[in-house]
């Protein structure tokens, strides 16, 4: 059985964690996590601090909004429940937005019907890596105070391009997050990151990160004791993580170049699909996507389920996503809005394939054309 997701293991971890044994030294804010951090802000142009998830990632950004009662963050229903969970944990009222009629991404036209005199910021979701049109989403936001974090945990190495320029997602919005979990390209088995251009916040997320103090200064020898001064908690990652992402890291060009190609000849292969009423993933012309995902839509549960334990049968692992947080067993006695059908329909249509690292794309291939001509 070919599982659905394996995390590529590059062989320069095994030398970075000896280096990390013979030190002694293992705990956060070391050489490895310096290095992770110096690694993404070369690559994306903006200050970067390694976190022990995209979870915790999304819980300092919510801090940084400085969110009182009555506020108002819009969020894409079709998401992981995080990034609900870091707002509301700060007590922000949660207006969700449905998904585009043809891709999980956050709907803009719906999310900006959504918006008040007590809207705080937007939380922009890039699923599989695919950008939101980010020309339209500044161009409202910018006029109305509206900050925009930006939810990239599936996004590392994509783009936004405005037809002149190309923009690394995670660079375009007051803050943005990823995540560096297993099941992402590039992985820390445990690990996140904030992204921050705005200098006024830098300082707040260092405090943040160390349980609200401001110890960090005090390292530099900037102040003589350190003290509370902050919320916080405990969000730095340990070394063990940033080793084994600085490998991912560094071995990631030729791995990242195998899964677009992988993820090309998938969507090329697969268009017959669409005789049986399936979709393909839906690129827009302004996304530059990482191949984080390869996903089919079907057109109800039924139909999936089926081919599901077809390709099962054929010796391939497949997952479906996530469940509309609107509609979810703790939110849904709370939800007042009305009926959000685009995201009910990737909720109960979608259907990731395998596109990792030991997959044999053409035996994967074959084995979908016989699963459908079982159905």
């Amino acid at each position: 059985m070919k599982p659905f997701h394996l995390s590529y293991p590059s062989p320069l971890a095994l030398e970075y964690f000896e280096t990390i044994l013979r030190s002694g030294k293992s705990a956060g804010g070391g050489e490895f996590n310096k290095r992770v951090e110096a690694f993404l802000k070369q690559e994306l142009s903006a200050n970067v601090k390694f976190t022990n998830s995209c979870t915790s990632a999304l819980e300092i950004s919510a801090l940084l909004l400085d969110l009182k009662e009555g506020d108002e963050v819009i969020l894409p229903t079709y998401t992981f429940p995080s990034t609900a969970n870091a707002f509301l944990l700060r007590g922000a009222t949660i207006k969700w937005a449905d998904s585009h009629k043809f891709h999980p991404n956050m709907d803009l036209d719906h999310a900006f019907s959504l918006v008040t005199e007590r809207t705080k910021a937007i939380i922009p979701m890039y699923y599989g890596g695919v950008s939101c049109d980010w020309n339209k989403l500044k161009n409202f936001t910018e006029t109305r105070n509206i900050s925009v974090i930006e939810e990239a945990a599936q996004a590392w190495g994509a783009f936004y391009n405005d037809g002149e320029n190309r923009f690394p997602l995670g660079t375009l919005g007051d803050a943005a997050v990823f995540s560096f979990h297993a099941t992402k390209n590039v992985s820390a088995g445990e690990g996140g990151a904030i992204v921050c251009k705005r200098t006024d916040w830098l300082q707040k997320i260092e405090i943040i990160m160390e349980k609200g103090t401001n110890r960090s200064a005090f390292q530099r020898g900037e102040i003589n004791h350190y003290e509370w001064v902050n919320l916080g908690s405990s969000y730095v990652n340990s070394e063990w993580n940033a080793a084994y992402l600085l490998a991912q890291l560094e071995d990631n060009p030729l791995q990242f170049q195998i899964r677009c190609e992988k993820w090309k000849k998938l969507y090329e292969s697969l268009n017959f699909v669409r005789n049986f009423g399936v979709d393909l993933p839906e690129i827009p012309e302004f996304a530059e996507h990482n191949a984080h995902l390869f996903y089919l839509v079907f057109p109800e549960i039924e139909m999936r389920k089926k081919f599901q334990k077809n390709l099962q049968q054929l010796g391939f692992e497949t997952a479906t996503h996530y469940h509309c947080l609107h509609d979810s067993s703790y939110f849904r006695h709370q939800y007042k809005g009305g009926e959000l059908s685009n995201a009910k329909r990737f909720e109960n249509g979608l259907l990731r394939l395998p596109i990792h690292h030991e997959v044999d794309v053409l035996q994967l291939i074959e084995a979908v054309k016989k699963a459908f001509k079982e159905l």
